[in-house]
């Protein structure tokens, strides 16, 4: 056949691996996208109301500080924050070390060991928040 007659081909740009998988570029990455940007939007106010409360409780004692925690829509704020942060950065780091670590293994222990810490650093900061608001 020439040139002329030959059917028109489709140049997919793809490694073989990911042709065989029937993964494209976008196949869940909108869903991760929006959520940091929905994350990324609550923590504006959040961490806005932390930076004000703490410059409202500075040289508070203990007592002073627990009265403030048991207010509820303190405690409910203290807690939207923690949680806003701790997904909002494991879905940062997340994103780093799928970017940067190439090896299969090591980017599987690496992620494994990072959401292990921030989910401890999570449930530590939540039960602070919860013990000083019911002390």
């Amino acid at each position: 056949m020439s040139k002329e007659t030959a059917a028109p081909t489709i140049d997919i740009r793809r490694s073989g691996l990911g042709r065989a998988r029937g993964l494209g570029t976008a196949r869940s990455g909108s869903a991760h996208w929006w959520a940091e940007r929905v994350t990324s939007a609550a923590l504006l106010p959040l961490v806005l109301y932390f930076v004000v409360s703490v410059l409202v409780l500075k040289g508070a004692d203990h007592a002073q500080m627990a009265a403030y925690m048991a207010e509820p829509w303190n405690t409910v704020l203290y807690i939207a924050l923690i949680a806003a942060l701790f997904y909002h950065l494991d879905m940062g780091m997340q994103a780093v070390i799928e970017d940067y670590v190439r090896k299969d293994a090591q980017r599987i222990v690496l992620l494994l060991v990072v959401k292990g810490g921030i989910v401890i650093l999570a449930l530590a900061s939540l039960i602070s928040v919860l013990k000083l608001a019911f002390s």
